[in-house]
């Protein structure tokens, strides 16, 4: 009995030695991940749908806390207003930790900004930045690539905090017998009480509508200084929407969550959840959603009157 242990051992001690020259078995080959969406990602969008419209607009402010600093080597859209509309114009607007525009009305050379504040309209047909003006540090683009849109950025050293991005209907202005508001845009800082204003943008027509709805969104865009992006990890909270300084009545509220193949499509790194009157929204690393939960509503309260 010990000759045939010794023999078999010999025998798979021998093959053991051989198997470098015939090549091991190849293990299985991990499985792929899956190909991330194009940029730009919306991570997470909240719609409000209100009862009704708000005739004769006048002031939109928008309150958003940032839990933590985002570093300019990421390319992070927190935007309180990820779709408004006036009058029938489509609007939207709020901080990038790496903004970027054109170095002046009429020199479209890119430059990069770093943390700014933003305010952007579609139009139809072409714009132009004759329909916006700013402070001597604005800068502003205006082109066909995402819709025919004209857009105000300036440079706004935005860390963590709670903020207020607002817009205010200022003056009027009759060019051809047809009437145009100027809207202007400002970002409060609540810790210091000051305000920034970005810039200003012309809408066509007078006493303008604001619509019943409204969008916030948190994104992960591309630039030519990143053109792929991290993903931050933060929390976000978006508080509820005042139109001329009041809470619209809700009608309801859902978050959406797009998915690969969707527009703007994302990779599943965002939740949202409501708080009360406010949504939070949390970003961090990616994970597996089931595609039914995408898009689900969201209970919120309406806020205490003022």
């Amino acid at each position: 009995m010990m000759r045939l242990t010794k023999f078999f051992l010999g025998a798979w001690t021998g093959l053991f030695l051989l198997l470098p020259m015939f090549g091991a078995a190849a293990e299985p080959a991990a499985p792929k991940a899956p190909a991330l969406p194009r940029l730009p990602w919306h991570l997470a969008d909240i719609w409000w749908h209100f009862e009704s419209p708000t005739p004769r607009f006048e002031s939109l402010d928008l309150e958003v806390t940032i839990d933590r600093d985002i570093p300019d080597t990421v390319n992070f859209y927190l935007a309180p207003c990820g779709l408004g509309e006036l009058g029938g114009i489509k609007f939207y607007g709020g901080l990038q930790s790496n903004c970027n525009g054109w170095a002046s009305r009429t020199n479209q050379t890119r430059v990069h900004l770093g943390h700014g504040g933003i305010f952007s309209r579609w139009g139809r047909g072409r714009l132009s930045v004759d329909q916006a003006r700013g402070a001597a540090d604005t800068h502003y683009e205006a082109a066909g690539y995402e819709g025919d849109f004209v857009s105000v950025r300036r440079p706004f050293a935005w860390t963590k905090g709670r903020y207020t991005w607002s817009l205010r209907a200022c003056d009027v202005e009759r060019i051809n017998d047809q009437d145009y508001t100027w809207v202007s845009c400002f970002v409060t800082a609540h810790d210091s009480g000051l305000t920034r204003y970005i810039g200003s943008l012309r809408f066509e027509g007078k006493d303008l509508a604001f619509w019943d709805r409204h969008a916030a969104f948190v994104e992960v865009y591309s630039t030519a200084k990143i053109p792929q992006s991290e993903i931050p990890e933060v929390k976000v909270t978006f508080g509820y929407p005042r139109v001329n300084g009041q809470a619209p009545r809700l009608k309801s509220a859902r978050a959406i969550h797009p998915g690969p193949g969707e527009p703007s499509g994302s990779p599943d790194c965002a939740t949202a959840v409501a708080s009360g009157s406010d949504v939070v929204v949390a970003v961090g690393p990616i994970f597996e959603r089931d595609p039914k939960n995408r898009r689900y509503p969201l209970d919120l309260k309406m806020p205490a009157t003022r």
